[in-house]
Formats: C-alpha cells, sequence, structure tokens
C-alpha cells in the first residue's frame, strides 16, 4: 500500500504517510486512492479541490461550515511547511473545544484527514507555502463560520512572530462566544 494511516489524539482525525519512490529523477507519490483511504475509514467523496499560497507568518482560520455543508478536509503542503490546527467544536463530543496541531511540509509528504465537526485553520512556518486540500463539501458562503485564531481559551501556538491576518479573520469570535447552534 503506498500510504500509512495513522489516528490522531482527537477522534476522527487521521495522519496519512504517502511513500515517496526516489531515484536519481526525482520522486514519486500517489497523493490520493480512495481504495486505500476508504479502507482506512476516510470514505466521503470529496467534491472541491482548493490551494492556497500564503507567506510567512500568515495564518488562515479558524473555519468551518455549518451544517448541512460542513466540510471534511484532506489537506497537504505542496510548496514550504505549516503547523495545521484542528479545533473540536462538536458539542456532544468529549474533546469539544481541544485542538491539536501538526507540522506539515512538502518535504515528507505528510497529509491530514480532519472529518466535519473540526475548525480548521494554519500558519505559515516558512517563507511561503503553497497548501492543498479536497473537501467533502462545496463552499457555501451563506454557511460559512469561523472561530478567533487567537481565542486565549484555546492557547493555540502559532509559531509565528506576528500573525499575518485578513480582515474577516480578525473579526472573528471566541468559541465561548459563538451560538451554540452554529457549532456541529
Amino acid at each position: 500500500m503506498p500510504f500509512e494511516f495513522e489516528n490522531a489524539a482527537l477522534n476522527g482525525i487521521v495522519i496519512v504517510h504517502p511513500k515517496r519512490f526516489r531515484d536519481a529523477r526525482g520522486a514519486f507519490e500517489e497523493c490520493y486512492h480512495s481504495r486505500d483511504f476508504a479502507e482506512n475509514g476516510i470514505e466521503p467523496p470529496f467534491v472541491q479541490d482548493n490551494q492556497s499560497w500564503s507567506i510567512q507568518n500568515t495564518v488562515r482560520g479558524l473555519h468551518y461550515q455549518q451544517r448541512p455543508g460542513a466540510q471534511g478536509k484532506l489537506v497537504r503542503v505542496v510548496a514550504g511547511r505549516i503547523l495545521d490546527v484542528a479545533v473540536d467544536i462538536r458539542q456532544q463530543s468529549p474533546t469539544f473545544g481541544k485542538h491539536i496541531c501538526f507540522e506539515l511540509d512538502a518535504e515528507k509528504g505528510t497529509m491530514i484527514y480532519i472529518p466535519d465537526g473540526f475548525a480548521h485553520g494554519f500558519s505559515v512556518l516558512s517563507a511561503e507555502a503553497v497548501v492543498h486540500y479536497k473537501t467533502t463539501s462545496f463552499y457555501q458562503p451563506d454557511l460559512e463560520q469561523g472561530i478567533r485564531w487567537d481565542d486565549p481559551d484555546l492557547g493555540i501556538d502559532w509559531k509565528v512572530d506576528h500573525a499575518l491576518l485578513s480582515d474577516k479573520d480578525k473579526e472573528l469570535p471566541s468559541l465561548n462566544e459563538k451560538d451554540p447552534a452554529s457549532l456541529l
């Protein structure tokens, strides 16, 4: 199998290690194989691919969509290095409000599957980074939600000197300020 799958500390998140084949010409790896992923519990259909380019210290997130448009995401870094963050916003989950962080980089190629029920974001640790991710639901602006990146109750160390944020992300509320109906 061209992948190794590892369950993360928060239920539902899966770390995917692709096998990279190298020779004098460079390298080759499979990035996605529906049968292998399904055999390891990742079987929702992916319906949209997104890619971002960002400079160092950029923080994107924490974002999610409400139901019925909640998105699972398969995240990988094509160039550079990021800190990828997922926050459990499943109200009935024993880990509600907990977060988990992963360093992802293009050199290793490790991917993270984050099912719906999590807010997601990342910070750029290298000079620049290209992040590519597949989603299980289409982007729907009317269902878009977010949580403040520097919510003190979450205590996330984004590993940036000074966060570069979108205007929209600067205005997001903390998790405790969210209407419970907007969570998953």
